[in-house]
C-alpha cells in the first residue's frame, strides 16, 4: 500500500500527473452535481455512460493547454487557474439551477443583473451543507504541496506528447459528439434543451454551445436598425385582411383555452382502423367537435414547421409570425427578442390572465425563458405535477390524463378571463412507448413500421383525454364562458414513412408522391365557441401563421397594428397562399409545389410542362410565398419589434415573471382581491373543482372488449384442458 502511496505521489510530482488529477477532481465533482443538484432526467444504461464520459474531452484539452508551458510556476499558476474556471462555471451552474431550473447561458451572463435581481438578498440560502464537498480538495491540495508530499516538475513536458494530449482530447470529444448524436439526431442543430446538451456533452461544451448561439442571434440583431421596419410596415398593411363582421368579436371577453394536439394530423379525423374484422373509431371525441354546430372546423390548414417543429408552431399561434429556417426561434431568440404575442395582447385587451401546462421539463425549447418574453404570467411545468415515473410517462412528459388532473388546482385559482394553453405530449414519436397498463387495449394497425402501428392508439389516448377535460370544463361551470382552441403541431408520420402508411389511407406504396406528402402535412385547427350555432366545416386553406389573427378577430381585437404576417382564415380577403417554411415550397387551391414538383391540388395530377398563363401564376403565388417568409425572417432575426411604435401596448419586461411558487402567487392574488376575485374557486364558494375530473382509463371505456378476450382465453383454455384429456384417455 505504501509502495502505490509513493508512485501515485511521485506521478503527482509530474506534470502530467497534475494535470490528469485536476481533471479527475473535476471529474469527480461533476459527477455529484449531476447527482445530487441537476436533474438531466437521465434514463438508460446508455445516457449514464454519456453523463460519464461528457465532461473529460473539454476539460482535458482545456487543462492539456498547460502542458505547453516550459517555466515550472506558469505551468503550475495556468493548470490551476483553468482548473479554478472549471471549478467556478460548476459550482455556479449548481447553484444557479436550484433558484432557475436551468443552465448559465451567455446571454445570462451578459444580462447579469437581471441574474443578480432573479436571486436578491436569498442567493446565500441557495447553497447547501454538502457545498462543502466542492471545496474539500483545495485544503488537501495545498496540504500536499506544502508538505512536499507533491513536487513541483521543473522539467517541461515533451511538446509532440502535448500535441498528443490535445489529440486525443479532441478525437474523445468527436466520439462524445457522435455517440450524442446517436442518442438525440440533430441535437446541437434543433437546440431542444439546455439539459439535453448537458447530459450529452457536460458543462464546458455547453458554454461553447451558448456562446456561439448568443454569438449568430447579435450578430443579425446588430445589422438591424428602424430603417429595415419601413418595408416590413408596409407588407403588413398591404397583407392585411379584414375581419369577416359576422364572426367578429363573437367571443369577446371569454376565457381562451388552447389544446396542442401532438403530432396529430387531419387524416385521423372521422378515421376509422380496420382490425380483427372490426372498425375501431380513433378519435370519437374530436370528430363530434369536428362535426359540431358550436365549431369552427378548418379542413385545409397545414402545419408551417421546420427544425423546430413543436416550437416553431408554439411561436405562429403566439405571435402571427414563422419559426427560423434552420433552428428552433423560442431556443435561439425567444429568450432576447422583443415580443407582442397572444398573451401579452390579450393582457392589454382585455386584463386576461395567462399560464401555459405542460408535462415535460420547463428548459425544453426554451420555454421557460421564451415564455417570459411572449408575457405569460405562469408557467406550470412537470415540477409542479405529480413525479414521473415509468407508470406515469415517458421519455417526453407526463402522460396527458395525469398532467390534465393535475393542472386544476392551478387552473381553477387563475383570475378570469384567462388565457391558458395546454401541451399534451402522449401521442409523441415513438407512439410504442407512451400508453401504460390499463390504457392499452386500442388495437395496433398492422404494417411493417411499428411507429405507424402504434400512432393510432396513442392516437386514441390523447382523444379520451381530450374529452374527460371537456367533461370537467361543462362540470366546473367554465366550458359556457370560454373558447376552447384545438390544433395539431406537425406531422406524426414522417414523409420517409408515408408510403408504408398509404394502404391504410386507401393508396398504395408505389403511387405514393409528393403530392401526397404535401396534403399529409394537414393539421386539425378547430374553434369550439359553446352557444354559438354557426360551426361548421370551412374549407379555407390556410396555415398555423394564421392562426393569432383569426383568435385575435374572434375576440374582437383587431390585428391590424400588430406585426404579425398571417391573415384571418374566417376573412373574405384570405389569400390562401400556404407557404412553407422551406422557399418554394407552397399550397394553394389549385397549385401545389413541394419539394421540387408541382401539382394541381384538387385533383393531384403532377405539372409537367406548364404554359405561359400557369407559370405566370405560379411564379406570382411562390413571390407572395417567399415575401411573406422573408418580412417573417426579418422581423425574427432583427428583432424589430424593439423598434416598433404602431401600437400603444409597449414592451414585456421578463422580470416580471417568475415561474417559481405559482400557487402561492395565485393565492395570493385571490386574498388580495377577496370579493371581487374573478377565479373559478372563488366564484365556486372557495370549493375545488379537482374532483370534477374524471379521466376513466381504456379498459374502463371498453369493457365488452377486454370480456369478449377474456372469455375467448377462457374457451382456449378449456378446449386445450379438453383436448388433453382426451389425449390422455386414448394413448
Amino acid at each position: 500500500m505504501k509502495k502505490i502511496t509513493k508512485n501515485l505521489l511521485n506521478f503527482m510530482s509530474t506534470r502530467l500527473g497534475f494535470v490528469l488529477i485536476l481533471l479527475l477532481l473535476y471529474w469527480i465533482k461533476t459527477m455529484w452535481a449531476y447527482t445530487i443538484d441537476f436533474n438531466l432526467d437521465i434514463q438508460g444504461a446508455y445516457q449514464v455512460f454519456l453523463a460519464i464520459i461528457n465532461p473529460i474531452p473539454i476539460s482535458l484539452l482545456l487543462l492539456g493547454l498547460a502542458l505547453y508551458v516550459k517555466r515550472t510556476k506558469l505551468f503550475y499558476s495556468l493548470a490551476f487557474g483553468i482548473y479554478l474556471l472549471l471549478f467556478a462555471w460548476l459550482v455556479s451552474n449548481s447553484i444557479y439551477y436550484r433558484e432557475f431550473s436551468d443552465f448559465v447561458t451567455v446571454n445570462t451572463m451578459l444580462a447579469s443583473s437581471s441574474v443578480s435581481a432573479g436571486l436578491g438578498e436569498a442567493a446565500l440560502e441557495l447553497f447547501r451543507p454538502w457545498d462543502i464537498l466542492y471545496l474539500i480538495d483545495f485544503p488537501i491540495l495545498a496540504f500536499l504541496f506544502f508538505k512536499k508530499y507533491i513536487r513541483m516538475d521543473d522539467r517541461p513536458f515533451n511538446k509532440r506528447a502535448s500535441f498528443a494530449v490535445t489529440s486525443l482530447s479532441a478525437m474523445l470529444f468527436s466520439a462524445n459528439l457522435f455517440l450524442a448524436e446517436i442518442d438525440r439526431p440533430e441535437l446541437l442543430s434543433r437546440g431542444f434543451s439546455n439539459y439535453y446538451v448537458v447530459r450529452a456533452l457536460g458543462l464546458p461544451t455547453f458554454l461553447g454551445y451558448s456562446a456561439n448561439q448568443t454569438y449568430t442571434a447579435n450578430r443579425e440583431r446588430s445589422k438591424a436598425s428602424e430603417k429595415d421596419l419601413e418595408p416590413v410596415t408596409e407588407y403588413i398593411q398591404s397583407h392585411y385582411a379584414e375581419p369577416n363582421p359576422e364572426y367578429y368579436g363573437i367571443a369577446k371577453g371569454r376565457n381562451v383555452i388552447y389544446i396542442h394536439l401532438e403530432s396529430f394530423q387531419q387524416f385521423l379525423i372521422d378515421y376509422k382502423l380496420q382490425a380483427d374484422g372490426k372498425e375501431y373509431e380513433v378519435t370519437p371525441f374530436l370528430n363530434s367537435l369536428y362535426h359540431s354546430n358550436s365549431t369552427l372546423a378548418f379542413s385545409n390548414v397545414f402545419n408551417q414547421v421546420k427544425a423546430g417543429k413543436t416550437s416553431d408552431a408554439e411561436t405562429m399561434i403566439e405571435t402571427g409570425l414563422f419559426g427560423l429556417n434552420q433552428g428552433s426561434f423560442m431556443v435561439n431568440y425567444g429568450g432576447t427578442n422583443t415580443q407582442q404575442a397572444a398573451p401579452f395582447i390579450l393582457s392589454k385587451n382585455g386584463d386576461y390572465t395567462s399560464a401555459v401546462f405542460h408535462g415535460n421539463t420547463g428548459s425544453f425549447w426554451n420555454r421557460n425563458t421564451a415564455y417570459k418574453q411572449w408575457g405569460y404570467n405562469y408557467f406550470f411545468d412537470a415540477s409542479y405535477f405529480t413525479k414521473q415515473d415509468d407508470t406515469n410517462s415517458f421519455q417526453y412528459g407526463l402522460n396527458d390524463k395525469i398532467m390534465l388532473k393535475d393542472s386544476i388546482k392551478y387552473l381553477e385559482h387563475l383570475q378570469q378571463p384567462f388565457y391558458a394553453k395546454y401541451i399534451t405530449v402522449s401521442n409523441h414519436y415513438p407512439y410504442t412507448t407512451s400508453l401504460i397498463g390499463d390504457e392499452i387495449g386500442f388495437p395496433l394497425a398492422k404494417t411493417k413500421d411499428e411507429t405507424i402501428n402504434g400512432y393510432f392508439a396513442t392516437a386514441n389516448y390523447l382523444d379520451s383525454s381530450v374529452k374527460a377535460f371537456f367533461d370537467y370544463l361543462k362540470e366546473s361551470g367554465l366550458y359556457e364562458n370560454s373558447i376552447i382552441v384545438l390544433y395539431g403541431d406537425h406531422f406524426g408520420i414522417s414523409n420517409t414513412r408515408n408510403p408504408d402508411l398509404a394502404p391504410l389511407l386507401g393508396k398504395t406504396s408505389e403511387t405514393w408522391s409528393n403530392y401526397d406528402n404535401a396534403m399529409m402535412q394537414r393539421v386539425p385547427y378547430m374553434v369550439v365557441i359553446p352557444g354559438m350555432d354557426k360551426g361548421k366545416i370551412i374549407d379555407t386553406y390556410g396555415g398555423q401563421v394564421d392562426m393569432l389573427p383569426t383568435l385575435e378577430h374572434l375576440l374582437g381585437i383587431d390585428s391590424k397594428n400588430y406585426l404579425q404576417v398571417g391573415q384571418d382564415l374566417l376573412s373574405s380577403q384570405h389569400q390562401q397562399i400556404v407557404a412553407f417554411r422551406s422557399s418554394n415550397n407552397f399550397v394553394t387551391p389549385k397549385y401545389t409545389s413541394f419539394n421540387g414538383r408541382t401539382y394541381y391540388t384538387q385533383t393531384g395530377e403532377e405539372i409537367t410542362n406548364p404554359d405561359e398563363t400557369i407559370k405566370k401564376e405560379l411564379d406570382e403565388i411562390r413571390n407572395a410565398a417567399n415575401t411573406q417568409l422573408k418580412m417573417s425572417d426579418a422581423i425574427q432575426t432583427g428583432d424589430l419589434i424593439r423598434f416598433y411604435k404602431g401600437n400603444d401596448l409597449g414592451k414585456v419586461n421578463p422580470k416580471d415573471y417568475s415561474y417559481l411558487n405559482s400557487m402561492k402567487a395565485l393565492l395570493a392574488i385571490e386574498k388580495e382581491k377577496g370579493d371581487q376575485s374573478t377565479s373559478l374557486y372563488s366564484q365556486r364558494g372557495n370549493v375545488s373543482t379537482v374532483d370534477l375530473f374524471n379521466s376513466p382509463s381504456y379498459r374502463a371505456l371498453h369493457p365488452e372488449q377486454f370480456q369478449t378476450s377474456s372469455s375467448d382465453e377462457d374457451s382456449s383454455q378449456e378446449d386445450s384442458s379438453s383436448s388433453s384429456s382426451s389425449s390422455t384417455a386414448n394413448p
